[in-house]
């Protein structure tokens, strides 16, 4: 028990340097926190985008026509990749009913090993599964992400109003 203690330590140290403290540089430098949940939240949802391999293209592209911070939004993508492949049979299956499409009983493993074998014929198998997992995602991530969005703003506000009143307190 007492390893397992030291490594949630050592992974909630990791997330507060990593993650809460370039968070809390970015509102200290100004940017508000609107622009860092909406970040956030998109950075969430297209890191969730069931098509491997075009997430980070699709989150440069939001953050350059939205004019959000890139870094940031790469951050969340990033850290969300094992969730987005956790989630690709989820988004197949859903696909597969919404679409009456007959099941395709494959696993997320054999995903993996066949596109490291042969990309090529792995995205020709799997282009009608995943062309409707695309619809299932673009469903649910409008929903979701104003949700983030909505949830984290006042977090983000508490936590610029706490830095500025310690920041205060310090000087």
């Amino acid at each position: 028990m007492g390893s397992f203690r030291v490594k949630l330590a050592r992974m909630e140290d990791l997330l507060k340097r990593r993650v809460l403290q370039p968070i809390l540089d970015l509102l200290r430098q100004g940017v508000t926190p609107e622009k860092i949940a909406l970040s956030i939240a998109l950075g969430a949802m297209l890191g969730i985008f069931p098509a491997p391999g075009w997430t980070t293209i699709l989150c440069a592209i939001a953050a350059l026509v939205l004019r959000l911070n890139l870094p940031a939004i790469q951050l969340v993508n990033y850290l969300l990749y094992p969730l987005q492949i956790a989630l690709l049979l989820p988004f197949f299956r859903l696909g597969e009913k919404l679409f009456n499409a007959p099941h395709l009983p494959i696993s997320v493993p054999q995903i993996l090993a066949m596109s490291k074998a042969n990309l090529k014929d792995t995205v020709k198998l799997l282009w009608s599964t995943t062309w409707h997992a695309m619809v299932v995602w673009a469903l649910f991530a409008p929903v979701a992400m104003a949700l983030a969005y909505f949830l984290l703003v006042p977090l983000l506000r508490r936590a610029l109003r706490q830095s500025q009143t310690t920041t205060t307190a310090a000087s």
